[in-house]
């Protein structure tokens, strides 16, 4: 037998998928289990988007798009960016993408080179470290010693020491839940810009800090580039679908890797545009947030996510943790710590990438 092996494929795992596969086999089995292995809301994808899927397929309208999207769903992108920030994008800067993930590929591919170095905050989301380790760029991952959120004196400092090419980070953030405040986020992406150092934004999480304003980098250069998906806020996290907005000289060198990455993003998905946009763009109509939205009605127990406030020192938690619903069928975490049946149950992470004593996932106990 000859298999060719690349080292490519020594990334580390990204552990909450392996725990997820193992929570899904336990189920598969017969086992009771309350998967915690990813972050993924209770509720369902909003009621127009899922009607509107099903008159898709319905009507069997499923197709490839352009490798940038279908240009409703990147106008209604960019109508959002208008109606929740006050800013102005053109549709074609936007890109749709299958989920955040492969808009993380496209970034990385399309900005960097093997060897290139780029900062990211340690703790962080552990998939940016393994997608740039696979593709050779070198991650620079910068400790924050008891700061809340990476700002403008890391960068600086993590320069100083060698150049920097890019830097990535995420407000809110995964883990931690912390918020750059918008007077620190603006000296980031400046001292950025000073520096020559591209900037990647991951908001994923916007509209989910409920002690704090969104504010996207955009607001504070157009060289930027923006991640965010519908996984979260829209709970749509199997659609994968997400977007970037790219400054203008790197669409096209997104497109053209996209084409033969991924061709499109699904076309299913893309479909459910007219079912997003309500009647005020993709953040109004039908209550299409699944946090506290008409869509959480259809769960047994509402929960509300809620990251950090303005000092980025919040974790994101569980609001209520389910307490009700956990006592009611003697549902326990295993190895999570300190209020995982009641309290306030508040992970802490140690600085390092990985974080330490998490909650795998939660099981039923005998009463």
């Amino acid at each position: 037998m000859v298999v060719s092996l690349s080292r490519r494929g020594d990334v580390e795992p990204f552990h909450a998928m392996d725990i997820l596969a193992e929570a899904n086999r336990l189920k598969a089995k017969g086992v009771p289990v309350v998967s915690m292995a990813v972050g993924q809301p209770s509720g369902p994808a909003p009621t127009g988007v899922r009607q509107a899927a099903t008159n898709a397929l319905k009507m069997g309208r499923i197709g490839y798009t352009d490798a940038l999207g279908l240009a409703g769903l990147r106008e209604a992108i960019a109508q959002h960016y208008a109606d929740h920030y006050g800013l102005a994008l053109s549709p074609g800067r936007i890109a749709v993408t299958t989920g955040s993930s492969a808009a993380f590929n496209l970034a990385f591919l399309a900005m960097f080179d093997p060897g290139d170095r780029v900062a990211i905050a340690a703790p962080g989301y552990p998939a940016y470290r393994n997608i740039m380790a696979a593709l050779g760029i070198e991650v620079v991952e910068i400790e924050l010693n008891g700061d809340a959120y990476l700002h403008a004196e890391h960068l600086k400092a993590a320069h100083r020491e060698k150049k920097l090419k890019g830097v990535l980070f995420a407000s809110p953030a995964n883990p931690t839940g912390a918020v750059i405040p918008a007077d620190e986020l603006s000296a980031l992406v400046t001292t950025a810009q000073e520096l020559g150092i591209a900037v990647i934004s991951d908001e994923i999480y916007h509209r989910l800090a409920y002690a704090a304003p969104d504010t996207t980098a955009l607001a504070y250069a157009e060289d930027v580039t923006v991640i965010n998906s519908f996984s979260k806020y829209y709970c749509m996290t199997g659609w994968r679908i997400g977007w970037m907005v790219l400054p203008q000289p790197l669409v096209r060198p997104v497109e053209r890797i996209a084409q033969s990455l991924y061709l499109t993003a699904g076309t299913v998905p893309d479909r459910r545009d007219r079912g997003i946009q309500g009647d005020r763009g993709i953040g109004g109509g039908e209550g299409a947030l699944c946090v506290e939205s008409r869509a959480f009605d259809e769960t047994p127990a509402r929960t509300r996510l809620c990251a950090g406030g303005t000092d980025g020192r919040g974790v994101l938690r569980l609001l209520r943790c389910h307490q009700a619903h956990q006592r009611q069928h003697g549902l326990c975490a295993q190895d999570a710590g300190r209020g995982a049946c009641g309290g306030d149950a508040r992970p802490r992470f140690r600085s390092a990438p990985r974080p330490s004593n998490h909650a795998l996932f939660l099981r039923r106990q005998p009463r």
